[in-house]
């Protein structure tokens, strides 16, 4: 069955490969950190045609996450609104899985805190899943963007990113193979904010960002007030904030000269979606929405696009 879906949406082309932050993608198409949370997919969908998967969000412990119903259907805007709270089985299971990698993609874990973690401890949970997660995948995301975790403000505070990125890197240091890390940032900052990751980068010479994760921002909707206001708070996915994605791409890109490797992520639901975030300055793309909504095709006619450009 693998073999066929393989052949059903695959495109496989050496002009398709990028090499960055020293791995060789296959293809620029990757599938972004929520869809595999506990990894007990990823073998599977790589079937799909994707050139990386990120599993997780991944904490040190196990845990339930935020109250159901927690995850929101927009279909009149492509979107979808979620609170799910880090929900995962923890490090040791997500460990379990990964150690069934059949080594058909590239996989990069996305780490976090446990919610109910005291702030002194953040950097202590970011670098015990960093730590043992270290032979299991080949690039590692810092979720420091998540709207659906608690002590939201500490994670973005730039003195706090600079005391984590450095003790990870650290450890990263200490072990005979470094692995690539990235952080990946909120579509809700302003200029003087996202100046403020160029700054960060530059100082902490960290592998790459991205950009974007959720947002909490409801600006332009079809869906009504109403039902926006029944449904709550949480991070706003899709189409909506496709714009606003590749807008900070664009302006990180061009702000920092392309000084590091970006993967564009937001409302990528068509091929021109995602040439509009390679055309903005990401080196690779992540879907999660459009895969959702699209289906796996999406990945196909992106990739023979990619090809023909």
């Amino acid at each position: 069955m693998s073999n066929v879906f393989r052949s059903l949406y695959s495109v496989e082309d050496k002009r398709l490969e990028k090499e960055i932050f020293g791995l060789t993608f296959k293809n620029p198409v990757g599938l972004a950190a929520g869809f595999d949370k506990n990894a007990v997919l990823f073998n599977e969908l790589a079937n799909f045609g994707f050139g990386f998967i990120e599993i997780g969000t991944v904490t040190p412990k196990p845990q339930v996450g935020n109250p159901k119903k927690r995850l929101f259907r927009l279909q009149s805007d492509k979107g979808i609104i979620n609170r799910m709270g880090f929900n995962n089985e923890g490090l040791e299971a997500a460990i379990t899985q990964l150690k069934k990698n059949k080594g058909q993609v590239i996989i990069g874990g996305n780490i976090g805190k446990n919610t109910n973690t005291d702030p002194e401890d953040y950097t202590k949970d970011y670098l015990e899943c960093f730590n043992a997660l270290h032979s299991y995948v080949d690039y590692f995301v810092l979720n420091v963007s998540c709207p659906n975790v608690s002590s939201h403000a500490k994670l973005t505070d730039k003195d706090y990113l600079e005391e984590l990125i450095s003790e990870v890197q650290h450890a990263n240091n200490g072990f005979d193979v470094k692995k690539p890390m990235l952080l990946k940032i909120a579509p809700d900052l302003n200029t003087i904010q996202l100046d403020e990751i160029i700054e960060l980068v530059a100082n902490t010479k960290i592998d790459g960002i991205i950009a974007t994760n959720t947002s909490v921002t409801r600006e332009g909707l079809i869906t009504s007030q109403e039902r926006l206001e029944a449904i709550g708070n949480g991070g706003l996915s899709g189409q909506p904030i496709k714009d606003r994605s590749t807008q900070i791409i664009k302006y990180l890109s061009t702000k920092s000269n392309k000084a590091f490797p970006i993967i564009g992520v937001g409302g990528i639901h068509s091929v021109n979606d995602a040439l509009e975030k390679i055309d903005a300055g990401a080196d690779l793309i992540q879907l999660y929405t459009g895969f959702i909504y699209e289906g796996p095709k999406i990945i196909k006619s992106i990739n023979k696009a990619l090809i023909n450009n």
